[in-house]
């Protein structure tokens, strides 16, 4: 079944892949509006307990506020998104806003990716070389960490924007040009590479060993092996749904994109443009993920939020106090 609805407006018959009102517009604006909605919500109330642990010299918040800061600033362009997906895959905001809100979305992808990366690794040298890893653990290390995931891949995607060529034809559409360019099928290759498969394989590595090292550690109680557990499976699990998906589909239509004419290209590109832009819409469910995940596994994290909890009712109750004590004088004067 084509899931593509045919356009109710006339389209260029030369253009690759017609997109036309369809219900996957609303279905993608549902899953950017809810990611918009809770991500806002999540890394807001996170931002203060995390700042504290910063303030601790927690190398572990720092990587944490890097991570906020980055799901902050793709957030703020979500409503041009959701915007987008209203329209029908409509840009009506100019190309200028077309690159920035692709700019954003695309340099918080691989941000959150090698911050994730630099997470576990850290994990790993604190679990399996305890002693060692404390003189390379410092605060310095970790923003210098940070600042150079930051640099190298704004400083790609700063790259990529100043040569991308939307075309004039394409001025409805944002990111979503067909045919693929040469230039750009080389550059998707190298994403997939170096972007996701290579970041996994550290990620992968550095687990195991995490979780052969804590499974023969008779030292650690019950609840640290489950917090440690449930890092390692949560980091994992973001990897799987959030970015799997975007990039195997990406690797395979950049392969397509090679090995077949333009027009068998262009039916493969009709075919799987529903499932290519679903897979888009899950790797933005990281800004939204990522708060929860680390608060839930960070002991730090989460006393700065039952501490911010307990002044936040202790000041409800003294506030109640006070007007029930106002409210009693105020009747015995009457």
């Amino acid at each position: 079944m084509n899931v593509i609805d045919t356009p109710t407006t006339s389209t260029n018959l030369t253009e690759c892949v017609q997109i036309g009102e369809s219900v996957i517009s609303d279905l993608l604006m549902s899953v950017y509006i809810l990611a918009f909605i809770f991500g806002l919500i999540f890394n807001v109330l996170t931002l203060g307990p995390i700042w504290q642990q910063v303030q601790r010299q927690n190398v572990l918040g720092i990587f944490l506020l890097s991570l906020s800061i980055s799901d902050m600033l793709f957030l703020f362009t979500m409503p041009l998104w959701i915007n987008y997906y209203r329209q029908d895959h409509t840009w009506k905001l100019g190309v200028i806003s077309c690159k920035l809100a692709g700019f954003f979305y695309y340099s918080n992808m691989y941000i959150s990716v090698y911050l994730l990366c630099s997470i576990s690794v850290d994990r790993c040298l604190v679990v399996t070389y305890p002693l060692r890893s404390k003189t390379h653990r410092t605060s310095c290390y970790a923003w210098i960490q940070c600042a150079t995931v930051y640099v190298v891949v704004m400083a790609m995607h700063i790259i990529l924007l100043v040569n991308d060529n939307l075309k004039d034809t394409h001025d409805d559409r944002c990111y979503e040009t067909y045919p693929m360019e040469k230039p750009v099928a080389l550059f998707n290759l190298l994403r997939v590479g170096i972007g996701f498969l290579l970041p996994l394989l550290v990620l992968a590595v550095s687990y195991w060993r995490v979780l052969a090292t804590v499974g023969q550690s008779p030292g650690l109680s019950a609840q640290a092996k489950r917090k440690v557990r449930l890092l390692s499976f949560g980091v994992i699990g973001i990897f799987s749904i959030c970015f799997a998906p975007y990039h195997i589909i990406l690797l395979i239509r950049s392969l397509v994109f090679y090995a077949h004419s333009q027009e068998s290209y262009c039916k493969f590109e009709q075919q799987i443009h529903f499932y290519f832009s679903c897979t888009l819409a899950l790797s933005s469910l990281n800004c939204v993920v990522d708060p929860v995940l680390y608060v839930l596994v960070s002991n730090g994290v989460q006393e700065e939020l039952k501490l911010c909890w307990k002044r936040h009712r202790t000041t409800q109750t003294d506030r109640n106090c006070a007007l029930t004590e106002f409210t009693g004088k105020s009747n015995n004067l009457i």
